[in-house]
């Protein structure tokens, strides 16, 4: 299994039961904020991750990528009306929240960035684990 070379972050399919949602979910992920950010991302839609394991992903990622994070679309993300990202942290690799698609050009943005890291935003979710935001 081995990721695209690209510059922007992944956002990798692994759930293939939905064509039109995953057209919805990608549309919510590239969307520009009302601030005028939009996430980096390489749209990956191969069958090759049909249902890859997060931390497989991760794996093949750390051997050849320069990636901060992975954004999966998994089952979950099919299935829930916010269609929640998983976000994957590759420095170290392992460690998971899930974002919902309208606020994902915070996260890929500030961690591309180094802006931010990954706990900053782990921190941050509610208590179902996805992020929606930082709150005031």
């Amino acid at each position: 299994m081995q990721l695209p070379a690209t510059d922007h972050t992944p956002l990798i399919r692994t759930d293939f039961s939905d064509d039109e949602m995953w057209q919805r979910v990608v549309d919510a992920a590239l969307s520009v904020s009302r601030d005028g950010f939009q996430a980096n991302l390489e749209i990956v839609n191969d069958r090759v991750f049909a249902t890859a394991d997060p931390i497989n992903l991760a794996v093949a990622a750390d051997g050849g990528s320069d990636h901060a994070l992975l954004v999966i679309a998994d089952a979950r993300t099919m299935l829930d009306a916010e269609m929640p990202l998983l976000c994957v942290d590759l420095v170290p690799f392992g460690r998971q929240f899930r974002v919902r698609p309208d606020e994902l050009w915070s996260v890929e943005n500030n961690i591309s960035l180094a802006n931010m890291d990954f706990a900053e935003f782990a921190n941050a979710v509610d208590s179902d684990g996805v992020f929606r935001g930082f709150r005031e």
